[in-house]
């Protein structure tokens, strides 16, 4: 069975199953880029999208960042084998190290840890926003030749109090989404 769009994102708390018409499935991953990998994998072989849509919450990195986002570009930020390859880069790998989205125009940097201090390296490479999910998501449509979009939701301000912030706002972006969902279909 092959369908035009399916949902992809994290948790349940950021965007409820409920809230989103049957036709488009959405698959929750878990949080991280492993959990994020297997899931979009899994869901990719069931319902053969022609396109996978990532909703989620980000961290600022970018000050001038609120609401809603579409990310253009994501890159991981937690690849750190130098001397080996440089930060972001897997070695000896021939796969892409960026993954481009058709439509948008913010770069992601996943990563698996939540940000909760500033980091020179963000903000030297042009991270607007941070994440635990994207990159692992577009990797996996990258290999199955599917194009990916990706709205994130501002949640936090990626510092010390992101965590507080994070936990009172991660269903603040559902409404906002839902709309830009309308104009996928």
């Amino acid at each position: 069975m092959a369908i035009p769009l399916l949902i992809i994102t994290a948790l349940q708390s950021e965007l409820k199953a409920a809230v989103v018409s049957a036709h488009a499935p959405i698959v929750y991953t878990g949080v991280g880029k492993i959990n994020a990998a297997l899931a979009t994998y899994a869901a990719i072989q069931l319902y053969r999208p022609k396109r996978v849509v990532n909703f989620g919450t980000a961290g600022k990195i970018n000050p001038a960042l609120s609401g809603l986002v579409q990310i253009k570009k994501v890159i991981q930020r937690d690849m750190m084998t130098e001397p080996l390859a440089p930060r972001g880069t897997v070695p000896f790998s021939e796969g892409p190290h960026v993954f481009h989205s058709p439509e948008g125009d913010y770069v992601c940097g996943s990563g698996d840890s939540f940000v909760t201090q500033s980091d020179p390296w963000l903000t030297g490479n042009r991270i607007d926003v941070v994440d635990m999910e994207l990159f692992a998501i577009a990797s996996v449509a990258h290999r199955h030749g599917i194009d990916w979009l990706a709205y994130k939701y501002i949640s936090d301000d990626a510092n010390h109090e992101s965590g507080s912030e994070w936990e009172s706002r991660v269903n603040h972006g559902e409404g906002l989404f839902l709309e830009k969902l309308k104009e996928l279909r």
